[in-house]
């Protein structure tokens, strides 16, 4: 199977949740949380670090469970538009022009 390379929307989502992961992580020890989502400690420092922009969901669930995130939470962070940043679309060209 060959994987397509990611976008950039999908590289920047990734690097989201790796910041919300490490914020919510605190002072914990990413070996601790790793052990208690039952990934590998390298699992959660590659998406920690950005490097696997798209993580399995149940990876995700894990350790949003483990550090007492709701899934919620960490769609809607995750999809947050980058900050200065305005969506594309024709709804915006309209506003600007009016």
């Amino acid at each position: 199977m060959v994987r397509l390379p990611l976008t950039p929307a999908e590289v920047a989502r990734g690097r989201r949740l790796g910041a919300l992961l490490r914020r919510a992580r605190g002072e914990r020890s990413m070996l601790e949380v790793a052990l208690a989502a039952r990934v590998s400690p390298e699992t959660l420092r590659k998406i920690e670090s950005g490097r696997v922009a798209t993580p399995a969901f149940p990876t995700i669930a894990a350790i949003a469970d483990v550090l007492g995130l709701s899934l919620d939470v960490v769609w809607a962070e995750i999809n947050e538009p980058e900050r200065g940043v305005e969506p594309a679309g024709p709804h915006r060209a309209r506003e600007r022009s009016a």
